[in-house]
């Protein structure tokens, strides 16, 4: 699949390497999630320009120089003699060669030296601090352990505290960009396979490319392709937690497998699993990046009104059948696991509709504010108004949208009353306008 979207990204980038090889070193972190396209996105930026790719491998530091002092050799002509065995010596050498030479040296996995040689931390501010006003490197540090990322630079602790010009944090593939895939690699497709498309994926770009280098493209195939022994997909869900959250795994995932099967709220989930789970939804949400609090449209800020929510299409889905049917994949009872997706495809994708249309509201910037509203003193929980969003120009307009699949389950009168109740309770200086979306309008 070819290169798609990241035009700010690439603008910015390409910024920062201008004011690298025309001023001095620049150094760019560039975060997101396992197969969000960060290392494609900095070879596309750097493909025009001297660069050195450098990949953390979790081996012995020795080993390790030895594959960098290779790269180096090859990709840039310069020599770092075979017995350094150090890697902040190879990055002062190179901070050294660059005081007459312009390149990029784009560093992927960085995350991963905590487990190598965590002084290597250290060592590299030291010697930041001192060459990088007599140099020229474009330095891209990329990483997908979002909490170990977010504890290298973010914590004022740490020594690379601060040390950034710039950190992009990478998202998804926008609706639209979905749209201009399926327009390059199967025009005929219907609005049922983009939104199996966006419920499977959730638009993070391998899944997508998977899809799309396998011509992959209607809802049916993307089921078979995704449920059958020795898939991608089976044990992607734990090649990407795992090593986030440790040794203390198999609590996350019985939070996780909870939430993806509609147990949203922190009492709920602790009847279910049977033990307190307070610090842990805690680092879901502030360390982890995994889960998001959900509060009624227009609550107050220390409202105990909470459900939480998967921010992450693909991992809500391999929660609910993966991990969820574990003992089904075991005997690789492969045409039961499929029977069970497409049995409940219609209820899953229900809900990511309204995520849908949600990310296609923010996607436009019409909106200053965009949630769900429900009445949290209607205990049956049948008093919810799927997006309610108020007018990027006009904060005294609102609209109340009910988001249904099928456009003949849609009740208008029901949905006045919901309008009402919310104006009684939230938004009573707004005009309210009452709509109704179905994937007629995807």
């Amino acid at each position: 699949m070819r290169f798609y979207d990241r035009n700010t990204e690439i603008e910015e980038l390409r910024r920062i390497q201008k004011l690298a090889f025309e001023d001095y070193s620049k150094m760019t972190i560039i975060t997101g999630r396992r197969r969000i396209g960060k290392t494609s996105l900095a070879d596309k930026v750097c493909e025009d320009t001297p660069t050195v790719y450098l990949f953390v491998a979790k081996k012995a530091e020795a080993l390790l120089c030895a594959d960098f002092i290779e790269a180096i050799n090859t990709s840039l002509g310069i020599y770092v003699p075979s017995d350094v065995t150090s890697f902040p010596a190879i990055f002062r050498m190179l901070l050294n060669e660059s005081r007459d030479k312009r390149f990029n040296v784009i560093i992927d996995e960085f995350q991963n030296f905590i487990k190598i040689n965590p002084s290597i931390y250290s060592e590299m501010q030291n010697i930041w601090d001192k060459l990088r006003k007599q140099s020229h490197i474009n330095l891209i540090v990329c990483g997908s352990a979002y909490s170990l990322m977010h504890k290298i630079f973010e914590d004022e602790k740490e020594p690379l505290f601060g040390r950034q010009d710039n950190t992009l944090h990478l998202s998804t593939f926008p609706i639209d960009t979905l749209k201009e895939i399926y327009a390059d690699y199967y025009p005929e497709y219907t609005h049922e396979d983009l939104l199996a498309l966006y419920s499977f994926t959730g638009g993070v770009p391998k899944y997508v490319e998977l899809f799309m280098d396998n011509r992959i493209f209607t809802k049916d195939a993307m089921i078979d392709f995704m449920i059958r022994r020795d898939s991608y997909f089976i044990g992607e869900g734990k090649n990407l937690l795992v090593e986030e959250f440790g040794k203390d795994y198999a609590i996350y995932f019985s939070i996780l497998g909870a939430i993806s099967s509609g147990t949203n709220t922190q009492s709920d989930i602790e009847s279910l699993i049977g033990v307190g789970i307070g610090g842990n939804i805690k680092r879901l949400v502030e360390d982890y990046n995994i889960i998001a609090r959900e509060t009624p449209f227009g609550s107050k800020p220390a409202t105990k009104t909470i459900r939480y929510v998967i921010c992450d299409n693909f991992l809500t889905f391999w929660f609910r059948y993966i991990h969820r049917k574990q003992a089904v994949v075991e005997i690789g009872n492969f045409p039961l696991l499929r029977k069970i997706v497409s049995d409940d495809y219609t209820t899953f994708t229900g809900r990511t509709l309204e995520m849908y249309f949600r990310q296609k509201m923010k996607d436009s910037m019409d909106y200053q504010a965009i949630g769900t509203w429900w009445d949290p003193s209607d205990k049956e929980n049948q008093c919810e108004i799927d997006i309610v969003c108020i007018d990027a120009l006009n904060a005294s307009k609102a609209y109340a949208w009910e988001i249904k699949r099928n456009p003949d389950k849609f009740n208008r009168k029901q949905l006045l009353f919901k309008v009402e109740r919310l104006k009684g309770k939230v938004l009573k200086k707004c005009d309210v306008i009452p709509g109704f979306l179905s994937m007629d309008d995807m």
